[in-house]
């Protein structure tokens, strides 16, 4: 092409090449290492004078195509795909800090986001301080002298509020720190990583990207705009002398992702690679039936509250269209009241599934405070929006009509 490819023609054609026998599917190398003729030849690849692969935990020709395409959706840079989720959050956050650094991260998190940094890093010797991400004065303040990472959702999950993430990078920046960005609830269709000002971002591949519950994935994005040449990152010395721009992709790749050794298997790559064509389509879907049941059941009288960014009345609403170009994401939470008319309602659905996931073709629903939440106490609950009548819906690209009937009639019956 004479131009670089728009957003939805990447999504099927960015990185790549034809397969065996012009194959235009991503060729699935299922292989545990790879051989190659001369020991000098495997040397050169070890010793980075020649590009190879060696090892599916390093690298993997399938993943590799994930990786390019799913860079090339954020403009750019280089992408390290991980074994889910969270092992795409653990890897980033443990390639920049270390025993005695802090981390300063929205209180409004996925809640095993929230129990990485209040639990498991902790016993290393990282703190970490949960700041409201909406009050900017409040983050500004909470970074100190240890602050090495600003980590922040782009739109809260269960809690559904959109900070002002530029903002939040520009203190960031100010204190000489990335800002490290999860925008799994709005995958690079709504974000745009550069408009974010996010220097590096992960997704739960597991979610929107795959698009039918089938894989578990992750990936690591590093758009190379951090300078990490800075008295404050001194374990990136040797790695920004060579690397420049993208030392922390090779320290991530070269170190943490190596030997904590959560890859990315070659099928589920091949099938993010399939599932990831379609994203475009399905996010316009998933947005439009969120907004229209959101409508719906904030006009039901059996429903107490709604919580959506798309609804005009949504303190969040402002935010949310500046930033997501007037799309919403696909989840919205409400509430009966209190707990058992809670479970009567999901008991009562027969299209929705209940279920901990988000992202799938078809429309899920939980709650959140006996489930994925139940660990936590009142106040750590209430910091992540998490009441005992709330009710999470990740809206699935069913015909709205039938969704909103089955919600009709579960609600109905209360």
């Amino acid at each position: 092409m004479d131009r670089p490819l728009h957003f939805d023609s990447l999504l099927i054609h960015g990185g790549s090449e034809p397969g065996p026998a012009g194959a235009t599917s991503v060729p699935i190398v299922q292989s545990s290492s790879y051989a190659y003729q001369r020991a000098e030849d495997l040397e050169d690849v070890f010793r980075g004078r020649a590009v190879g692969q060696v090892y599916t935990r390093i690298g993997n020709p399938t993943t590799e195509a994930l990786e390019k395409r799913l860079a090339l959706l954020e403009g750019g840079g280089t992408a390290i795909a991980t074994a889910s989720g969270m092992a795409a959050i653990t890897t980033a956050v443990m390639t920049i800090v270390r025993s005695g650094d802090e981390i300063l991260a929205s209180s409004s998190l996925f809640g095993g986001t929230f129990s990485l940094f209040r639990d498991t890093l902790s016993n290393y010797g990282i703190t970490t301080r949960f700041v409201d991400p909406l009050d900017l004065e409040a983050v500004a303040a909470g970074v100190n002298e240890r602050t090495r990472l600003l980590f922040v959702e782009t739109i809260g999950n269960p809690k559904l509020d959109v900070p002002d993430i530029p903002a939040l990078a520009d203190i960031a920046h100010a204190a000489g720190i990335p800002i490290l960005v999860d925008s799994t609830v709005t995958t690079p269709y709504l974000a745009d990583g550069a408009q974010l000002k996010a220097d590096i971002l992960t997704y739960s591949t597991s979610k929107y990207i795959n698009g039918t519950g089938t894989t578990i994935g992750g990936v690591i994005i590093d758009r190379g705009v951090f300078n990490w040449n800075s008295p404050l990152f001194p374990h990136f010395e040797t790695f920004h002398k060579k690397y420049r721009a993208f030392a922390f992709t090779a320290r991530a790749r070269k170190l943490v992702h190596k030997d904590v050794g959560a890859c990315a298997a070659p099928f589920n790559s091949f099938l993010l690679t399939e599932g990831v064509q379609t994203l475009a389509l399905r996010m316009d879907r998933h947005c439009s039936n969120a907004l229209a049941l959101a409508r719906f059941l904030a006009a039901h009288p059996k429903v107490a509250w709604v919580s959506y960014p798309g609804l005009e009345d949504s303190p969040h609403h402002a935010v949310a269209t500046k930033l997501y170009n007037g799309r919403y994401g696909g989840l919205l939470t409400f509430g009966t009241g209190d707990k058992a008319s809670s479970f009567q309602a999901i008991n009562g659905l027969r299209l929705a599934k209940n279920l901990a996931n988000i992202g799938d073709a078809k429309t899920l629903v939980i709650h959140p405070a006996s489930t994925i939440c139940a660990d936590y106490n009142i106040e750590e609950k209430s910091l992540m929006g998490v009441t005992e009548d709330l009710i999470r819906v990740s809206a699935g690209i069913e015909d709205s009509r039938d969704i909103i009937d089955d919600f009709k009639q579960a609600l109905d019956a209360l």
